[in-house]
């Protein structure tokens, strides 16, 4: 398992600077070294929260209750957070899974997010600001299906061993929202922890 997850960061990692526009193409502010470093200091654990292991309950609009595991670890350099949310029956028999990589970006003051589903690529894509006490993400899923959806996601009540989270979903590129179609609360079933590089930096 911890081999799949470290080719599943290193992949990641990869990929996502293949789906990000060139700078030439946007507009980056100009930012100095020391307003740079500042934000990185004050962002880089923004989803500290997140790190560990957690079992949740979740009710859905479209699927009802249901319930399963949440693991978040911290890739070993920057500010990047490695997760998998995992959907399982009661029999344990896993109904849905996607991983996401969190990379904070300090040039463009926000965290980046990118998703993965089985056979659909890195185009489920999103970006997240630390509101308060709370953690805002906009991001989009199912962009490979038939019916994509944007999402609105609040991660709020964030305490040590829990945390509430609710999505409000748009199939019509945000124009109307349906809101709560998920909402969720964990609780903490492990503590935070972190991966070593992937190689070593020497022999």
């Amino acid at each position: 398992m911890r081999h799949a997850v470290l080719w599943l960061s290193a992949a990641i990692l990869v990929a996502l600077g293949t789906i990000t526009p060139p700078l030439c193409a946007q507009t980056v502010p100009k930012r100095t070294p020391e307003q740079l470093g500042a934000s990185y200091v004050a962002h880089r654990g923004d989803f500290d929260y997140l790190l560990g292991d957690w079992e949740f309950t979740s009710v859905s609009h479209e699927f009802g209750k249901g319930h399963g595991y949440w693991t978040a670890v911290r890739l070993a350099e920057g500010a990047q957070v490695l997760d998998e949310y995992r959907v399982v029956g009661d029999t344990g028999q896993t109904y849905y899974v996607t991983n996401t990589l969190r990379a904070y970006n300090a040039v463009l003051d926000q965290w980046e997010l990118v998703s993965t589903e089985q056979g659909t690529g890195l185009q489920n894509v999103g970006t997240a600001h630390r509101v308060g006490a709370e953690m805002h993400i906009e991001q989009k899923f199912g962009v490979m299906s038939p019916a994509p959806s944007l999402w609105r996601i609040r991660y709020y009540d964030i305490r040590p061993d829990r945390f509430s989270w609710t999505g409000d979903r748009s199939t019509d590129g945000g124009k109307t929202w349906t809101t709560q179609w998920l909402q969720i609360e964990a609780r903490r079933i492990g503590p935070a922890r972190s991966l070593g590089p992937l190689a070593p930096a020497k022999r």
